[in-house]
Protein backbone atom coordinates (compact mmCIF):
# COMPACT_ATOMS: atom_id res chain seq x y z
CA UNK A 1 0.00 0.00 0.00
CA UNK A 2 3.09 2.48 1.31
CA UNK A 3 4.85 1.89 -2.37
CA UNK A 4 1.45 2.31 -4.44
CA UNK A 5 0.90 5.78 -2.22
CA UNK A 6 4.44 7.05 -2.89
CA UNK A 7 3.94 5.88 -6.71
CA UNK A 8 0.53 8.40 -6.80
CA UNK A 9 2.04 11.05 -5.05
CA UNK A 10 5.15 11.00 -7.64
CA UNK A 11 2.48 10.66 -10.20
CA UNK A 12 0.56 13.92 -8.97
CA UNK A 13 4.19 16.20 -8.41
CA UNK A 14 4.99 15.06 -12.20
CA UNK A 15 1.52 16.68 -12.82
CA UNK A 16 0.20 13.65 -14.90
CA UNK A 17 -3.06 15.05 -15.38
CA UNK A 18 -5.46 12.16 -14.59
CA UNK A 19 -4.35 8.88 -12.64
CA UNK A 20 -6.92 5.56 -13.39
CA UNK A 21 -7.31 3.58 -9.83
CA UNK A 22 -8.16 0.09 -10.07
CA UNK A 23 -10.23 -1.30 -7.52
CA UNK A 24 -13.30 -2.58 -5.84
CA UNK A 25 -12.52 -0.64 -2.67
CA UNK A 26 -13.35 2.91 -2.34
CA UNK A 27 -13.22 3.52 1.06
CA UNK A 28 -9.91 2.15 1.22
CA UNK A 29 -8.93 4.29 -1.54
CA UNK A 30 -10.27 7.39 -0.76
CA UNK A 31 -8.58 6.88 3.05
CA UNK A 32 -5.28 6.79 0.93
CA UNK A 33 -6.08 9.74 -1.20
CA UNK A 34 -7.14 11.91 2.02
CA UNK A 35 -3.83 11.18 3.40
CA UNK A 36 -2.12 11.62 0.40
CA UNK A 37 -3.74 15.22 0.20
CA UNK A 38 -3.48 15.96 3.46
CA UNK A 39 0.36 15.49 3.24
CA UNK A 40 0.83 17.16 -0.42
CA UNK A 41 -1.23 20.23 1.43
CA UNK A 42 -3.84 19.61 -1.10
CA UNK A 43 -7.71 19.73 -0.95
CA UNK A 44 -9.56 16.58 -1.87
CA UNK A 45 -12.80 16.86 -3.59
CA UNK A 46 -15.08 12.99 -3.92
CA UNK A 47 -17.73 12.95 -6.87
CA UNK A 48 -20.04 10.23 -7.67
CA UNK A 49 -23.24 10.81 -9.90
CA UNK A 50 -25.74 9.40 -6.89
CA UNK A 51 -24.22 12.54 -5.03
CA UNK A 52 -24.91 14.97 -7.84
CA UNK A 53 -28.48 16.71 -6.56
CA UNK A 54 -28.67 18.26 -10.49
CA UNK A 55 -31.58 17.22 -12.59
CA UNK A 56 -29.24 17.14 -15.82
CA UNK A 57 -28.89 13.37 -17.15
CA UNK A 58 -25.85 11.28 -16.06
CA UNK A 59 -23.59 12.07 -18.85
CA UNK A 60 -23.98 15.89 -18.57
CA UNK A 61 -24.18 15.59 -14.56
CA UNK A 62 -20.27 14.22 -15.68
CA UNK A 63 -19.64 17.37 -17.88
CA UNK A 64 -20.79 19.46 -15.24
CA UNK A 65 -18.49 18.25 -12.88
CA UNK A 66 -15.52 17.92 -15.40
CA UNK A 67 -16.85 22.04 -15.70
CA UNK A 68 -16.12 22.66 -12.17
CA UNK A 69 -12.51 21.17 -12.46
CA UNK A 70 -11.34 23.36 -14.99
CA UNK A 71 -12.49 26.39 -12.82
CA UNK A 72 -11.42 25.65 -9.68
CA UNK A 73 -8.10 27.39 -8.72
CA UNK A 74 -7.25 25.90 -5.44
CA UNK A 75 -4.57 22.99 -5.56
CA UNK A 76 -7.05 19.55 -5.72
CA UNK A 77 -7.04 16.06 -5.96
CA UNK A 78 -10.52 15.29 -7.66
CA UNK A 79 -11.28 11.87 -6.76
CA UNK A 80 -14.30 10.74 -9.49
CA UNK A 81 -15.93 6.93 -8.47
CA UNK A 82 -17.04 4.99 -11.17
CA UNK A 83 -16.61 7.57 -13.86
CA UNK A 84 -15.72 4.77 -16.75
CA UNK A 85 -19.34 4.47 -18.27
CA UNK A 86 -19.29 8.52 -19.18
CA UNK A 87 -15.75 8.28 -20.91
CA UNK A 88 -18.15 6.11 -23.86
CA UNK A 89 -20.15 9.46 -24.43
CA UNK A 90 -18.75 11.94 -26.88
CA UNK A 91 -19.24 14.45 -24.87
CA UNK A 92 -17.57 13.36 -21.91
CA UNK A 93 -14.18 12.57 -24.25
CA UNK A 94 -14.45 15.89 -25.45
CA UNK A 95 -14.70 17.10 -22.16
CA UNK A 96 -11.89 15.40 -20.76
CA UNK A 97 -9.53 16.10 -23.38
CA UNK A 98 -10.18 19.99 -22.28
CA UNK A 99 -9.41 19.01 -18.77
CA UNK A 100 -6.40 17.44 -19.45
CA UNK A 101 -4.81 20.01 -21.26
CA UNK A 102 -5.91 22.70 -18.10
CA UNK A 103 -5.06 20.02 -15.56
CA UNK A 104 -1.10 19.62 -17.23
CA UNK A 105 -1.12 23.63 -16.36
CA UNK A 106 -2.01 23.44 -12.75
CA UNK A 107 -2.13 22.05 -9.45
CA UNK A 108 -4.95 19.67 -10.04
CA UNK A 109 -5.21 15.71 -10.66
CA UNK A 110 -8.49 13.95 -11.45
CA UNK A 111 -7.96 10.10 -9.87
CA UNK A 112 -10.68 7.85 -11.18
CA UNK A 113 -11.86 5.19 -8.88
CA UNK A 114 -13.22 1.84 -10.78
CA UNK A 115 -13.04 -1.62 -10.40
CA UNK A 116 -13.83 -1.83 -14.39
CA UNK A 117 -11.08 -0.68 -16.57
CA UNK A 118 -12.45 1.21 -19.96
CA UNK A 119 -10.55 4.44 -21.68
CA UNK A 120 -11.44 5.19 -25.17
CA UNK A 121 -8.42 5.74 -27.50
CA UNK A 122 -8.64 9.24 -27.61
CA UNK A 123 -7.55 9.43 -23.87
CA UNK A 124 -5.06 6.37 -23.87
CA UNK A 125 -1.89 9.34 -23.97
CA UNK A 126 -3.63 10.64 -21.18
CA UNK A 127 -4.82 8.47 -18.74
CA UNK A 128 -1.91 6.61 -16.45
CA UNK A 129 -3.58 3.17 -15.15
CA UNK A 130 -2.68 2.29 -11.54
CA UNK A 131 -3.83 -1.31 -10.10
CA UNK A 132 -4.85 -0.70 -6.23
CA UNK A 133 -3.27 -4.56 -4.49
CA UNK A 134 -5.49 -6.31 -2.13
CA UNK A 135 -4.47 -5.85 1.10
CA UNK A 136 -1.37 -7.29 2.36
CA UNK A 137 -0.67 -9.16 5.74
CA UNK A 138 0.52 -6.07 7.42
CA UNK A 139 -3.50 -4.52 6.60
CA UNK A 140 -5.02 -7.53 7.34
CA UNK A 141 -3.24 -8.03 10.80
CA UNK A 142 -3.87 -4.91 11.78
CA UNK A 143 -7.77 -5.18 10.79
CA UNK A 144 -7.41 -9.10 13.13
CA UNK A 145 -5.78 -6.93 15.80
CA UNK A 146 -9.13 -4.62 16.11
CA UNK A 147 -10.87 -7.65 15.93
CA UNK A 148 -9.64 -9.03 18.28
CA UNK A 149 -9.31 -5.91 20.70
CA UNK A 150 -13.05 -5.55 20.19
CA UNK A 151 -13.99 -9.12 20.58
CA UNK A 152 -12.16 -8.80 24.40
CA UNK A 153 -13.84 -6.21 25.44
CA UNK A 154 -17.10 -7.36 24.70
CA UNK A 155 -19.00 -10.05 27.76
CA UNK A 156 -19.81 -13.23 25.85
CA UNK A 157 -17.45 -13.18 23.09
CA UNK A 158 -13.76 -14.47 23.44
CA UNK A 159 -10.88 -15.36 22.25
CA UNK A 160 -8.07 -17.87 21.95
CA UNK A 161 -5.66 -17.35 19.16
CA UNK A 162 -1.96 -17.87 19.59
CA UNK A 163 1.00 -16.71 17.74
CA UNK A 164 1.00 -19.24 15.03
CA UNK A 165 -3.04 -19.44 14.73
CA UNK A 166 -3.24 -15.81 14.58
CA UNK A 167 -0.38 -16.18 11.42
CA UNK A 168 -2.36 -18.21 10.14
CA UNK A 169 -5.64 -16.49 10.09
CA UNK A 170 -3.70 -13.81 8.64
CA UNK A 171 -2.58 -16.31 5.53
CA UNK A 172 -5.76 -17.59 4.93
CA UNK A 173 -7.51 -13.99 4.86
CA UNK A 174 -4.99 -12.94 2.09
CA UNK A 175 -7.02 -12.20 -1.29
CA UNK A 176 -9.64 -10.84 0.62
CA UNK A 177 -10.90 -6.88 0.72
CA UNK A 178 -10.80 -5.30 3.83
CA UNK A 179 -14.47 -4.81 3.66
CA UNK A 180 -14.73 -8.92 2.83
CA UNK A 181 -12.11 -9.58 5.96
CA UNK A 182 -14.13 -7.94 8.40
CA UNK A 183 -17.17 -9.25 7.33
CA UNK A 184 -15.69 -12.71 7.20
CA UNK A 185 -14.14 -12.17 10.66
CA UNK A 186 -17.48 -10.72 12.33
CA UNK A 187 -18.94 -13.66 10.80
CA UNK A 188 -16.43 -16.33 12.37
CA UNK A 189 -16.76 -14.39 16.10
CA UNK A 190 -20.60 -14.54 15.83
CA UNK A 191 -20.48 -18.42 14.84
CA UNK A 192 -19.61 -19.77 17.95
CA UNK A 193 -19.17 -16.48 20.01
CA UNK A 194 -15.52 -16.85 19.98
CA UNK A 195 -12.53 -16.54 17.48
CA UNK A 196 -9.68 -19.46 17.69
CA UNK A 197 -7.74 -21.56 14.92
CA UNK A 198 -11.20 -23.58 14.33
CA UNK A 199 -12.56 -20.55 12.27
CA UNK A 200 -9.70 -20.76 9.75
CA UNK A 201 -11.83 -23.42 8.03
CA UNK A 202 -14.63 -20.98 7.65
CA UNK A 203 -12.73 -18.40 6.56
CA UNK A 204 -11.08 -20.82 3.99
CA UNK A 205 -14.84 -22.02 2.70
CA UNK A 206 -16.32 -18.22 2.78
CA UNK A 207 -12.84 -17.36 0.56
CA UNK A 208 -13.51 -20.30 -1.77
CA UNK A 209 -17.10 -18.52 -2.18
CA UNK A 210 -16.11 -14.92 -3.26
CA UNK A 211 -13.41 -16.24 -5.42
CA UNK A 212 -16.23 -18.31 -7.35
CA UNK A 213 -17.25 -14.99 -8.29
CA UNK A 214 -14.85 -14.11 -10.04
CA UNK A 215 -16.13 -16.60 -12.49
CA UNK A 216 -12.49 -17.18 -14.15
CA UNK A 217 -10.82 -18.76 -11.31
CA UNK A 218 -12.03 -21.44 -9.38
CA UNK A 219 -10.98 -22.99 -5.85
CA UNK A 220 -9.89 -26.78 -5.30
CA UNK A 221 -9.96 -28.65 -2.36
CA UNK A 222 -6.78 -30.53 -2.22
CA UNK A 223 -8.39 -33.95 -1.89
CA UNK A 224 -6.07 -36.04 -3.84
CA UNK A 225 -2.62 -36.77 -2.92
CA UNK A 226 0.29 -37.76 -4.30
CA UNK A 227 -0.11 -41.77 -3.25
CA UNK A 228 -2.94 -41.58 -5.39
CA UNK A 229 -1.06 -40.93 -8.95
CA UNK A 230 0.39 -44.02 -10.04
CA UNK A 231 4.11 -44.25 -11.22
CA UNK A 232 5.50 -41.27 -12.50
CA UNK A 233 8.58 -41.60 -10.21
CA UNK A 234 10.92 -39.32 -11.89
CA UNK A 235 8.11 -36.28 -11.55
CA UNK A 236 7.31 -37.01 -8.14
CA UNK A 237 11.52 -37.14 -7.34
CA UNK A 238 11.63 -33.73 -8.78
CA UNK A 239 8.12 -32.84 -6.83
CA UNK A 240 9.48 -33.83 -3.26
CA UNK A 241 13.04 -32.30 -4.08
CA UNK A 242 10.78 -28.68 -4.25
CA UNK A 243 8.49 -29.19 -1.19
CA UNK A 244 9.86 -26.30 0.66
CA UNK A 245 10.58 -24.34 -2.61
CA UNK A 246 8.50 -21.73 -1.48
CA UNK A 247 9.73 -21.25 2.19
CA UNK A 248 11.80 -18.37 3.90
CA UNK A 249 14.94 -21.41 4.23
CA UNK A 250 14.77 -21.69 0.49
CA UNK A 251 14.53 -18.40 -0.35
CA UNK A 252 18.05 -17.96 2.50
CA UNK A 253 19.73 -20.68 0.64
CA UNK A 254 19.58 -18.79 -2.16
CA UNK A 255 16.68 -20.56 -4.44
CA UNK A 256 14.43 -18.98 -6.78
CA UNK A 257 11.09 -19.22 -6.61
CA UNK A 258 9.57 -21.66 -8.65
CA UNK A 259 7.94 -20.76 -11.98
CA UNK A 260 5.84 -23.44 -13.17
CA UNK A 261 5.39 -27.12 -14.32
CA UNK A 262 4.29 -27.87 -17.79
CA UNK A 263 2.76 -31.50 -18.13
CA UNK A 264 2.42 -32.93 -21.59
CA UNK A 265 0.86 -36.41 -22.00
CA UNK A 266 -1.20 -38.82 -23.35
CA UNK A 267 -5.13 -37.99 -22.52
CA UNK A 268 -6.70 -40.14 -19.26
CA UNK A 269 -2.30 -40.54 -18.24
CA UNK A 270 -2.74 -38.71 -14.96
CA UNK A 271 -1.92 -34.82 -15.60
CA UNK A 272 -5.19 -33.35 -14.20
CA UNK A 273 -4.68 -35.67 -11.17
CA UNK A 274 -1.26 -35.01 -10.68
CA UNK A 275 -1.43 -31.24 -10.60
CA UNK A 276 -3.96 -31.55 -7.41
CA UNK A 277 -2.01 -33.98 -5.52
CA UNK A 278 0.89 -31.17 -6.03
CA UNK A 279 -0.93 -28.76 -4.26
CA UNK A 280 -1.66 -31.59 -1.27
CA UNK A 281 1.87 -32.39 -1.26
CA UNK A 282 3.13 -28.89 -1.38
CA UNK A 283 0.70 -28.27 1.60
CA UNK A 284 -0.92 -25.10 -0.81
CA UNK A 285 -4.27 -24.03 -1.98
CA UNK A 286 -4.78 -24.75 -5.89
CA UNK A 287 -6.65 -22.39 -7.79
CA UNK A 288 -7.80 -23.44 -11.05
CA UNK A 289 -7.86 -20.62 -13.99
CA UNK A 290 -11.12 -21.05 -16.82
CA UNK A 291 -9.44 -19.84 -20.06
CA UNK A 292 -12.83 -20.26 -21.43
CA UNK A 293 -14.41 -17.49 -19.27
CA UNK A 294 -11.98 -15.67 -19.44
CA UNK A 295 -13.04 -14.10 -22.98
CA UNK A 296 -15.95 -11.94 -23.41
CA UNK A 297 -17.85 -10.43 -25.94
CA UNK A 298 -17.32 -7.09 -24.66
CA UNK A 299 -14.41 -4.95 -25.83
CA UNK A 300 -11.56 -4.64 -23.67
CA UNK A 301 -13.25 -7.48 -21.34
CA UNK A 302 -11.25 -10.47 -22.26
CA UNK A 303 -7.79 -8.21 -20.84
CA UNK A 304 -9.60 -7.23 -17.92
CA UNK A 305 -10.78 -10.52 -16.77
CA UNK A 306 -7.02 -12.00 -17.48
CA UNK A 307 -5.29 -9.22 -15.72
CA UNK A 308 -7.82 -9.79 -12.47
CA UNK A 309 -7.67 -13.32 -12.65
CA UNK A 310 -3.33 -12.85 -11.89
CA UNK A 311 -4.04 -10.31 -9.90
CA UNK A 312 -6.31 -12.01 -7.58
CA UNK A 313 -3.72 -15.13 -8.26
CA UNK A 314 -1.18 -13.06 -6.87
CA UNK A 315 -2.98 -11.82 -3.74
CA UNK A 316 -3.28 -15.64 -2.65
CA UNK A 317 0.45 -16.51 -3.33
CA UNK A 318 1.98 -18.56 -2.22
CA UNK A 319 -0.34 -20.12 -4.42
CA UNK A 320 -0.34 -22.80 -7.54
CA UNK A 321 -2.41 -21.59 -10.31
CA UNK A 322 -3.39 -24.59 -12.47
CA UNK A 323 -4.48 -24.15 -16.00
CA UNK A 324 -5.86 -27.36 -17.28
CA UNK A 325 -5.77 -27.88 -21.16
CA UNK A 326 -4.26 -25.16 -21.92
CA UNK A 327 -3.32 -25.42 -25.70
CA UNK A 328 -7.37 -25.28 -26.31
CA UNK A 329 -7.27 -22.04 -24.25
CA UNK A 330 -4.86 -20.70 -26.27
CA UNK A 331 -6.04 -22.46 -29.79
CA UNK A 332 -6.04 -19.84 -32.90
CA UNK A 333 -3.24 -17.48 -31.69
CA UNK A 334 -1.84 -17.34 -35.37
CA UNK A 335 -5.32 -16.26 -36.74
CA UNK A 336 -6.57 -13.81 -33.52
CA UNK A 337 -5.51 -10.86 -35.77
CA UNK A 338 -8.16 -12.13 -38.66
CA UNK A 339 -10.76 -13.97 -36.53
CA UNK A 340 -10.95 -11.92 -33.04
CA UNK A 341 -9.20 -8.25 -33.42
CA UNK A 342 -6.13 -9.81 -31.75
CA UNK A 343 -8.06 -10.90 -28.18
CA UNK A 344 -6.24 -13.90 -27.96
CA UNK A 345 -2.90 -12.35 -29.26
CA UNK A 346 -3.11 -9.65 -26.21
CA UNK A 347 -4.09 -12.31 -23.51
CA UNK A 348 -1.24 -14.71 -24.73
CA UNK A 349 0.91 -11.79 -24.91
CA UNK A 350 0.03 -10.60 -21.16
CA UNK A 351 -0.09 -14.39 -19.85
CA UNK A 352 3.71 -14.88 -21.32
CA UNK A 353 4.69 -11.55 -19.61
CA UNK A 354 3.34 -12.40 -16.29
CA UNK A 355 5.13 -15.62 -16.46
CA UNK A 356 8.50 -14.53 -17.61
CA UNK A 357 8.49 -11.56 -15.12
CA UNK A 358 6.47 -12.25 -11.72
CA UNK A 359 7.97 -12.21 -8.97
CA UNK A 360 4.71 -13.36 -6.69
CA UNK A 361 5.09 -16.86 -5.27
CA UNK A 362 2.51 -18.19 -7.82
CA UNK A 363 3.31 -21.82 -9.33
CA UNK A 364 1.49 -22.32 -12.62
CA UNK A 365 0.87 -25.97 -13.82
CA UNK A 366 -0.32 -26.29 -17.46
CA UNK A 367 -1.43 -29.16 -19.05
CA UNK A 368 -1.37 -30.02 -22.48
CA UNK A 369 -2.70 -32.94 -24.98
CA UNK A 370 -1.02 -32.05 -28.02
CA UNK A 371 1.94 -30.27 -28.60
CA UNK A 372 1.18 -29.08 -32.30
CA UNK A 373 -1.44 -26.62 -30.55
CA UNK A 374 0.66 -25.49 -28.44
CA UNK A 375 2.51 -21.78 -28.99
CA UNK A 376 6.60 -22.49 -29.26
CA UNK A 377 6.91 -19.17 -27.55
CA UNK A 378 5.16 -20.93 -24.85
CA UNK A 379 8.06 -23.59 -24.51
CA UNK A 380 11.09 -21.25 -24.44
CA UNK A 381 13.13 -21.71 -20.94
CA UNK A 382 12.09 -19.24 -18.53
CA UNK A 383 8.26 -19.97 -19.10
CA UNK A 384 8.37 -23.42 -17.03
CA UNK A 385 10.79 -24.73 -14.75
CA UNK A 386 10.60 -27.88 -16.45
CA UNK A 387 8.57 -29.70 -19.32
CA UNK A 388 7.38 -33.42 -18.06
CA UNK A 389 5.95 -35.74 -20.56
CA UNK A 390 3.75 -38.72 -18.73
CA UNK A 391 3.53 -41.35 -21.20
CA UNK A 392 1.18 -44.09 -21.19
CA UNK A 393 2.03 -46.22 -18.06
CA UNK A 394 4.48 -49.39 -18.67
CA UNK A 395 3.61 -53.22 -16.94
CA UNK A 396 5.12 -51.43 -13.55
CA UNK A 397 3.14 -48.85 -13.30
CA UNK A 398 -0.37 -50.33 -14.68
CA UNK A 399 0.49 -52.81 -11.57
CA UNK A 400 0.43 -49.79 -9.07
CA UNK A 401 -2.55 -48.00 -10.76
CA UNK A 402 -4.68 -51.06 -10.39
CA UNK A 403 -3.80 -51.66 -6.58
CA UNK A 404 -4.67 -48.01 -6.69
CA UNK A 405 -8.27 -48.20 -7.70
CA UNK A 406 -8.95 -51.61 -6.23
CA UNK A 407 -7.99 -50.18 -2.89
CA UNK A 408 -10.11 -47.13 -3.38
CA UNK A 409 -13.17 -49.42 -3.80
CA UNK A 410 -12.52 -50.73 -0.44
CA UNK A 411 -11.58 -54.21 -1.78
CA UNK A 412 -8.68 -56.76 -0.60
CA UNK A 413 -6.04 -56.68 -3.22
CA UNK A 414 -4.21 -59.97 -2.56
CA UNK A 415 -7.71 -61.07 -4.05
CA UNK A 416 -6.85 -60.06 -7.60
CA UNK A 417 -4.52 -61.55 -10.03
CA UNK A 418 -2.71 -57.73 -10.30
CA UNK A 419 0.30 -59.32 -12.34
CA UNK A 420 -2.16 -60.77 -14.77
CA UNK A 421 -4.07 -58.05 -15.00
CA UNK A 422 -1.41 -55.48 -15.41
CA UNK A 423 0.26 -58.03 -18.68
CA UNK A 424 -3.65 -57.91 -20.11
CA UNK A 425 -4.28 -54.03 -20.63
CA UNK A 426 -0.70 -53.26 -22.22
CA UNK A 427 -1.37 -49.80 -24.42
CA UNK A 428 -4.15 -48.65 -21.37
CA UNK A 429 -4.11 -45.58 -19.26
CA UNK A 430 -4.81 -44.64 -15.88
CA UNK A 431 -8.50 -43.59 -16.76
CA UNK A 432 -9.40 -46.69 -19.17
CA UNK A 433 -7.98 -48.50 -16.08
CA UNK A 434 -10.03 -47.07 -13.98
CA UNK A 435 -13.21 -47.10 -15.99
CA UNK A 436 -12.67 -50.91 -16.46
CA UNK A 437 -12.52 -51.90 -13.05
CA UNK A 438 -15.72 -49.49 -12.42
CA UNK A 439 -17.19 -51.23 -15.93
CA UNK A 440 -16.60 -55.03 -13.73
CA UNK A 441 -18.55 -53.80 -10.60
CA UNK A 442 -21.14 -52.86 -12.53
CA UNK A 443 -20.98 -56.16 -13.96
CA UNK A 444 -20.65 -57.97 -10.93
CA UNK A 445 -23.12 -55.67 -8.85
CA UNK A 446 -26.27 -56.79 -11.42
CA UNK A 447 -25.30 -60.66 -10.60
CA UNK A 448 -25.46 -59.66 -7.14
CA UNK A 449 -21.34 -61.02 -6.43
CA UNK A 450 -18.05 -59.73 -5.93
CA UNK A 451 -16.47 -58.40 -8.95
CA UNK A 452 -13.28 -60.86 -10.23
CA UNK A 453 -10.60 -60.89 -12.49
CA UNK A 454 -12.57 -62.34 -14.68
CA UNK A 455 -14.55 -59.10 -14.80
CA UNK A 456 -12.06 -57.09 -15.20
CA UNK A 457 -10.23 -58.70 -18.12
CA UNK A 458 -13.73 -58.87 -19.92
CA UNK A 459 -13.73 -54.91 -19.65
CA UNK A 460 -10.48 -54.62 -20.43
CA UNK A 461 -10.87 -56.82 -23.70
CA UNK A 462 -14.32 -55.53 -24.50
CA UNK A 463 -13.25 -51.59 -24.95
CA UNK A 464 -11.08 -50.21 -27.20
CA UNK A 465 -8.14 -47.82 -25.69
CA UNK A 466 -7.38 -44.45 -26.93
CA UNK A 467 -3.52 -45.48 -28.10
CA UNK A 468 -4.95 -47.85 -30.98
CA UNK A 469 -8.09 -45.26 -31.93
CA UNK A 470 -5.37 -42.56 -32.06
CA UNK A 471 -2.58 -44.35 -32.45
CA UNK A 472 -0.28 -42.14 -35.12
CA UNK A 473 -1.24 -39.24 -33.02
CA UNK A 474 -0.02 -40.37 -29.82
CA UNK A 475 3.09 -41.87 -31.45
CA UNK A 476 4.16 -38.41 -32.97
CA UNK A 477 3.79 -36.88 -29.67
CA UNK A 478 5.82 -39.33 -27.73
CA UNK A 479 8.64 -38.44 -30.92
CA UNK A 480 8.24 -35.38 -30.16
CA UNK A 481 8.55 -35.63 -26.58
CA UNK A 482 11.55 -38.51 -26.02
CA UNK A 483 13.72 -35.69 -28.12
CA UNK A 484 12.48 -32.52 -26.38
CA UNK A 485 11.01 -33.44 -22.96
CA UNK A 486 12.15 -34.93 -19.79
CA UNK A 487 10.13 -38.22 -19.02
CA UNK A 488 7.92 -38.77 -16.13
CA UNK A 489 8.47 -41.80 -15.59
CA UNK A 490 12.05 -43.66 -14.98
CA UNK A 491 12.06 -46.19 -17.94
CA UNK A 492 15.11 -47.34 -20.17
CA UNK A 493 15.74 -44.81 -23.03
CA UNK A 494 14.41 -42.05 -21.02
CA UNK A 495 15.76 -38.33 -21.28
CA UNK A 496 17.03 -36.65 -24.71
CA UNK A 497 17.69 -39.01 -27.31
CA UNK A 498 15.54 -42.09 -25.91
CA UNK A 499 13.81 -44.73 -28.18
CA UNK A 500 10.75 -45.16 -28.37
CA UNK A 501 8.71 -48.10 -27.95
CA UNK A 502 6.27 -48.36 -30.58
CA UNK A 503 2.10 -48.76 -29.21
CA UNK A 504 1.17 -52.21 -29.27
CA UNK A 505 -1.65 -53.05 -31.61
Amino acid sequence: MEKIAEEIKLLIRSRYPVIYLLTYEEDRAEAMLKKLAGGMKKKLVTWAVTADSSANTPSNRAVEMLSKIINTSESSIFMLRDFHPYLETELVIRKMRDVVADLSRSQKTIVIVSPSLKIPMELEKDITIIDLPLPGRKEIGGLLGETVSFAEKTPKLAVNLTDETRNSVVDASLGLTLAEARRIFSKALLHDYKLDGKDIDLILFEKKQLIRKSGSLEYFDASETISDVGGMDSLKKWLVARQESFTPRARDYGLPLPKGLLLLGVQGCGKSLTSKAIASLWNQPLLRLDMGKIFSSFIGSSEENMRRAIATAESLAPVILWIDEIEKGFSGIKSSGATDAGVTSRIFGTFLTWMQEKTKAVFVIATANSISDLPPELLRKGRFDEIFFIDLPTEEERREIIKIHVTKRKRNVAKYNIDMLAKASEGYSGAELEMAIIESMYTAFGDKREFNDSDITQAIKESVPLSRTMAEEIQKLREWAYQRARLASEVDGAGVGGKVKPIAR
